[in-house]
Formats: structure tokens, sequence, C-alpha cells
């Protein structure tokens, strides 16, 4: 049994984020930003595992997922329009347990995911200066963690700049690479005999499972953007039009990349590589070109795009999660700028140890799996909160209702059990975090949930309806 405490209006006010700052055009920027990193490398390493056509299907899937996922969190965030996004949906539909471990589910990926990004982003600093290492991983944590403790409005604006330069050479290499493409190229990884082995699945229908966490790097994160409703004009409009819009700019972006890339250098030379894009182009045209080393450069914006978007998540996440006594309630404290400092400051430097290991694709997989978990709870809480409360004032309607988040249900689920198969030892780290925070909620935070919090009186609402009817 949960116990809720009432702080005093001296606690919200120390915990207060700036209103207004953003609209639908720097949401959807936004969700971009979370995500463009994996168009420009990870997601090639699925080639490996599949070939170009267990690739495809692998990505087509993962696809119609995030946006089924993405129309039933288009709805809860019109509805629900708190800091706590996926957690304060789950907790609303689910429970304090439910909220918990999606809370958790989240955060896991959003901690991660920049370690991760600071690995690959000291390969890029490495490649152009020959630095790598604690002292690039270091100076990027504090520079963007500084940034963000300037000001969110301030932030989010630079990381929409950041972002459109990269969206353009993204646009630069598809053009490029298009005028060199073969269709040949794409299935000219050698067949095994792996059972249904073809040019197109040449390792088989086995391999189209093996690529489904890989098809995911095209489109991890972009859930993160309901974090952003308590800093948003007008949530109940602007968020839908804003994950919406930055989703089919996903979408758009991930098949044509999948299509040019490999059509204009093959598969096989791609499956492996550190930096595809510009391989591709080099590979193509014979050496290195100004589009090459134009997105060779800017490659490097792309990655800070993600790794500058995602410290704004984990932060927002913290956040939430303290405010409401899920987490440490010191952790959501804001300074004169209504920045949650600890909120990020903390998880940075979880974040810096962890990226100290240079385990970047281990941590990625161990993001995803963190990732696919919150899925699974994020859509079962859309369907019920349309079965259970099917009055609840919805500014935006999810086309299909049910059935469409039914289905990113059933491929989330479908994207956990893959993350079992493919790396078994990030499913251990991720139990592991798992577990620690399943202790730490039971024995002692779930006795200290914070009654005022806005995500909890949105359920102590149902809680109140419920004892009138």
């Amino acid at each position: 049994m949960t116990t809720r405490e009432h702080e005093d209006a001296a606690y919200f006010q120390e915990r207060q984020l700036r209103g207004g700052v953003a609209g639908w055009v720097l949401l959807a920027g936004l969700g971009v930003a979370y995500v463009i990193s994996g168009d420009f490398a990870g997601w090639n390493f699925g080639l490996a595992e599949g070939g170009w056509g267990g690739l495809v299907v692998a990505t087509a899937i993962m696809g119609v997922m995030y946006l089924c996922m993405v129309l039933g969190l288009a709805e809860m965030s019109s509805t629900i329009s708190t800091a706590g996004g996926g957690y304060g949906f789950a907790r609303r539909a689910l429970g304090p347990w439910g909220g918990f471990l999606t809370g958790t589910a989240i955060l896991i990926e959003y901690a991660i995911a920049p370690a991760a990004i600071a690995n690959f982003i000291g390969a890029y600093v490495d490649s152009l200066v020959g630095i790598d290492g604690p002292l690039v991983f270091a100076v990027f944590y504090a520079v963007f963690i500084g940034l963000h403790l300037w000001g969110v409005g301030e932030a989010l604006k630079l990381m929409f700049v950041i972002t459109a330069v990269a969206v353009v050479a993204l646009v630069a290499f598809v053009v490029a690479a298009a005028l060199k493409f073969d269709a040949g190229n794409l299935v000219d990884i050698a067949p095994t005999d792996a059972a249904g082995a073809s040019d197109f699945l040449p390792f088989g229908l086995i391999g189209i499972w093996a690529a489904l966490p890989y098809a995911i790097w095209f489109f991890l994160a972009v859930e993160g953007v309901p974090l952003a409703a308590e800093e948003t004009k007008d949530p109940a409009r602007s968020m839908p039009r804003g994950i919406i819009a930055a989703m089919l700019t996903l979408l758009c972006f991930a098949a044509l990349i999948l299509l040019v890339a490999p059509g204009a250098a093959g598969a096989d030379s791609l499956r492996e590589s550190g930096n595809p894009l510009v391989d591709a182009l080099e590979t193509a045209y014979g050496g290195s070109t100004a589009v090459s080393t134009f997105v060779n450069v800017v490659g490097l914006l792309g990655l800070i795009a993600s790794f500058f978007s995602i410290i704004y998540a984990y932060s927002r996440q913290t956040f939430a999660l303290s405010r409401a006594g899920y987490l440490p309630k010191v952790l959501s404290r804001t300074g004169s700028r209504k920045t949650p400092y600890l909120a990020l400051v903390v998880p940075g430097i979880i974040g810096f140890v962890m990226a100290m290991l240079n385990e970047g694709d281990l941590l990625i997989l161990v993001a995803v799996f963190g990732a696919t978990i919150s899925y699974v709870l994020m859509t079962l809480s859309h369907i019920v909160l349309r079965v259970r409360e099917p009055d609840l004032e919805r500014p935006y309607r999810t086309p299909g209702g049910v059935v469409t988040t039914g289905i990113g249900f059933v491929l989330a689920c479908v994207a956990v059990v893959a993350g079992f198969f493919v790396n078994s030892t990030a499913v251990l780290i991720t139990a592991g975090v798992f577990a620690v925070a399943i202790a730490y909620f039971a024995l002692y935070s779930r006795h200290h949930i914070v009654a005022g919090a806005p995500e909890e009186e949105f359920a102590a609402i149902e809680d109140a309806e419920k004892g009138l009817s």
C-alpha cells in the first residue's frame, strides 16, 4: 500500500519549471533531435544481422510500432500534460507501481543513451583532431549540461538550430547517394544456408528478428517529446502536433537512408561501418568529395543534437519522479532560471562514468531494452485509459483508438522478446538496475509519495470520480 504525504506551497515553489517556452515547431525539432544521431550511424549494424531485406522488414515493423505508440502518446499528452510524460500516463492508468516501473524504464533509456552517444562523439572528435576519451566526455557533458542550466528556452532554440543543420546534411547525403543508386547493391550480401535465406534475406527469416534492435535506432527516444509538456505553450494542441510531425519526419528519413545508402555503396560494404553515410559516399564516388566532407563534419552535429536533447529528457523525467517522491525529493529542486539543476547534474555524472567504459554498442542495447519495456507499458496505459475512462476529456483522439495502440502493444512485446535473444548482457544490466529501483520503491519511496504532485493529482481526480459513481 502506498502512502501520500502533503507538502506545503514552499515545496512546489522550489520545484517550478519555466512554462510557455516551446510551441509545436520546437517540439517537433526536439523529437527529431532525440533521434537524429541514429540516422548517421548505428542502424547499419542491422545489415550484418539481417542483410538489407531483413533490416527493411525490421524497420517497417518498428516503424509501425512507433507510429502507433506516438499516436497514443499524442492523445495522452493532450490529456495529461505534465513533465512526467510516460510515467504520468502510466501512473493514471496502472497505479503507482505501473507509473514507477514506466518512469524507471524511461530513465534507464535516457540516462544510458547519452553515455553511448558520448563514446561515438569521442570517436568522431578523435578522427577530426586526434583527441578522445575522458577529456572529450567531460567537456561535452559539462558544456551541454551547462547550456541546459542556462535556461530551457535558450537550450531548446540552440538545439533546434543544431538539428536543422544536421537535417540539411542528411538531405545533401540523400541527394548525392541517390545519384549513384543501383538496385543490385541492395542485395550484394551472399545468402547463407539459414532457413528462408535468399538474396533479399541473406541470413534467413531469423535475420529479421536479429535486426529489430538496430531498426529501433531510427526512432529511439522520439517518445520523449511529452516530457516538455509543462514548458509548452498550449500543450493540449502543441503536443500532438509536435510529436506526430517529428515521427513523420523520422519515418521519411529512415526510408530514404535505408534505400539510398546501401543502394549507392552496397549493403555488404556498410554492415560494419562506424560512419556509414560518409563511407557510402566515398565508396560510391571513389573517394572523398565536398559532400562527403560536409556530411562527415556535420555528422558530429547530429550526434551532438541527440546528446544535447536526451540530457534534457533525462532531467525532466528525473525531475518529475523526484517531485512526486518516487526518487529522492532533492533531485527536483529548481534554480533561479527554473531549471532542475540536480536532475541535470546527477544523472550526468552517472552517464560520464558509464561513458568511461567505452562500450557504446552495449550501452545502446541497454538503452533500447529499457525503452522497449516502457513502450509496452505506455501503449497498455492508453488502452486501459480508453476502456476504463471513456468519458475523459481528450483534446486529441488517437485514430483507430485501442486498435492502433493494441498493434503498438503487440509489436512492443515482440521488441522486448527480441532484446532477450540479441544481447543477454544488456538484459542482465537492465534487470539489475530494475531490481535496485524496485527495492528502493518497495521499501521506501512508495511510503513518501507527494500528494500534490501533478501526476498524483490526476490520479486523485480519478479516485474522487470513482467515489462519486
